[in-house]
């Protein structure tokens, strides 16, 4: 588990050093090969693993991101972060560090999970309705899920809010009712 402050800490490092360096978008391309890395299992029990030494971690870590191109920022940053015994807090500090480049640029992240796969005319209908409203900012990142479970309507999820508008959520607010 993650502790958020250092999390935080250490993704608003790596933004402020991208930025100063004129490499933000280089970094930020880097930061999603981490998180796409991270959910490789195998690699994430390395990590996490104290038997494994930190010379081994590093030589693991450089050469996987040779492989991907990555910046020479970015692997001073991963040397320093296992050098310090923060190696198991990467793919957090990776989500802190996506977090703030978004808050930066003012791009929202909005999940929508729906029974089926929504048109391309249905998601900029929930793109602009949101803008809209003012509840995102003009510019929307918008991730899609299928969970057939919903039986029809969507979730969205965003800036912390959870809005239900799927029929299981009104069938079971129907059951709680009838309930009583």
């Amino acid at each position: 588990m993650t502790n958020q402050q250092v999390a935080d800490r250490y993704a608003k490092s790596l933004l402020d050093l991208a930025v100063e360096s004129d490499k933000l978008e280089i970094i930020r391309k880097d930061v999603d090969e981490l998180i796409s890395m991270g959910s490789n299992r195998d690699l994430a029990l390395l990590l996490q693993s104290p038997v494994v030494n930190a010379t081994k971690k590093k030589a693991v870590m450089t050469e996987l991101l040779g492989q991907v191109g990555a910046d020479e920022l970015t692997k001073s940053f991963v040397n320093v972060l296992i050098t310090k015994g923060r190696e198991g807090d990467l793919l957090g500090i990776m989500s802190a560090f996506d977090g703030q480049y978004n808050k930066m640029k003012k791009i929202s992240s909005v999940f929508v999970t729906s029974a089926t796969a929504l048109s391309a005319e249905s998601l900029a209908a929930i793109r602009q309705q949101l803008i809209d409203a003012g509840k995102t900012e003009a510019n929307v990142e918008i991730f899609t899920r299928v969970d057939p479970k919903l039986m029809g309507g969507f979730v969205l999820e965003f800036g912390g809010k959870v809005y239900d508008a799927s029929v299981a959520h009104k069938l079971n607010q129907i059951r709680k009712e009838l309930a009583r």
